[in-house]
């Protein structure tokens, strides 16, 4: 009773557009915990999207606590294979801002407190281009292989960034706004470009986490 008599107390004190703000976020979070939760393989305690463009198979995705995703949010799991069920896993922390896009084909995990910043692309999938079917769109072309994405906890995507699959970015990596990264980047890296390319590694003495499962069991 008491958090909620200082909840109301720091209500009180808002501005009206704060108030206005704030009865917004409330009700993101209990449509996310008592609709989307209806669909979605597993929602964390606290976690919410708020107004997306398309969830497609939400059974797949699976979110961890406190997980917040922006306005325009495009979450696409696409099954090609009878015998692989891809997944969509994200930690707990994690924030995803306006008009992020996931297309998760086999297996992509995020990690705890992950920042991905405005119209980044997470993509596990690739549309190959080899004698393709010309009575199809080259978009429903899918490369039927076992793929991941894999990116470690603290890190952050720079607005726009790409991530393309078959890629692990370590911990505490920084990915600059615009790159697009093809290959891995390792732990407390500093990396931008396109192809994004590691300019600087921060020293720590902490121990590094082992390395995100990639199976795509």
């Amino acid at each position: 009773m008491n958090r909620w008599i200082r909840w109301f107390n720091r209500f009180l004190k808002l501005s009206l557009l704060e108030k206005i703000q704030s009865i917004k976020l409330i009700y993101w979070r209990l449509k996310s915990r008592w609709w989307y939760g209806l669909f979605l393989g597993a929602i964390g305690k606290g976690s919410y999207i708020h107004s997306p463009l398309v969830i497609a198979r939400p059974d797949r995705i699976f979110l961890g606590n406190r997980v917040s995703i922006g306005p325009g949010a495009r979450l696409e799991i696409i099954q090609s294979s009878e015998t692989r069920l891809p997944s969509l896993i994200v930690g707990d922390g994690t924030n995803f801002e306006q008009n992020v896009h996931i297309a998760c084909h086999s297996k992509i995990v995020i990690g705890e407190n992950v920042s991905i910043t405005a119209r980044c692309s997470i993509v596990d999938v690739n549309h190959p281009f080899v004698n393709p079917d010309l009575t199809k769109s080259l978009a429903s072309l899918i490369e039927d292989e076992c793929s991941y994405v894999e990116i470690g906890d603290r890190v952050l995507l720079g607005i726009g960034t790409v991530v393309l699959p078959n890629v692990r970015i370590g911990e505490g990596a920084v990915i600059g706004a615009n790159s697009v990264v093809t290959r891995d980047i390792p732990p407390f890296a500093i990396a931008a470009g396109a192809p994004a390319k590691v300019l600087r590694i921060y020293q720590t003495d902490s121990a590094l986490k082992p390395s995100l499962e990639s199976s795509c069991e």
